[in-house]
């Protein structure tokens, strides 16, 4: 007779989602519907927005619903837009879809805007070696974490 113990140390372990699929996947965030955010919001991890944001977003890849509003600036390597946001957005890959309105500087590197997609402000492309140039999502953490410690001395 078996003993149900050791019958369960001989099942194999359920695989991890990211194992089934074949590659690693990095962290990933949700700010639901039901989330009102004061202040700012960095990190390097997948980001998807569905509440609101008072306060600037610096992101890996941003995906906003098209309920969401943003009451700041917007940077990331990459960004799919379908809410509001009122603030500069300086993104390298940038996807305006057809729900997005964005009141605010527009600076890019690629661009695809969707029929009814809508900027109220000006739009200026930026080459490769500027973006480049231009702080990612982690280096602008470094920075304001290193003018925070010099304003605190």
């Amino acid at each position: 007779m078996l003993n149900n113990r050791n019958a369960r140390k001989e099942r194999p372990a359920a695989p991890v989602p990211s194992q089934d699929r074949g590659r690693a996947r990095g962290p990933f965030s949700v700010l639901g519907p039901e989330v009102a955010v004061t202040g700012n919001v960095a990190t390097p991890a997948d980001l998807h927005i569905e509440g609101r944001v008072d306060g600037d977003v610096t992101g890996g890849n941003v995906t906003q619903g098209k309920d969401s509003l943003i009451c700041g600036n917007l940077t990331a390597d990459t960004a799919r837009l379908a809410g509001r946001i009122e603030g500069m957005v300086r993104v390298r890959t940038l996807t305006i879809e057809n729900s997005a309105r964005i009141v605010g500087d527009v600076e890019y590197e690629s661009i695809t805007i969707e029929t009814g997609g809508s900027i109220d402000g000006r739009m200026k492309h930026v080459g490769a070696m500027d973006a480049a140039a231009q702080p990612g999502p982690r280096a602008v953490a470094a920075v304001n974490l290193a003018a925070a410690t010099d304003q605190a001395a």
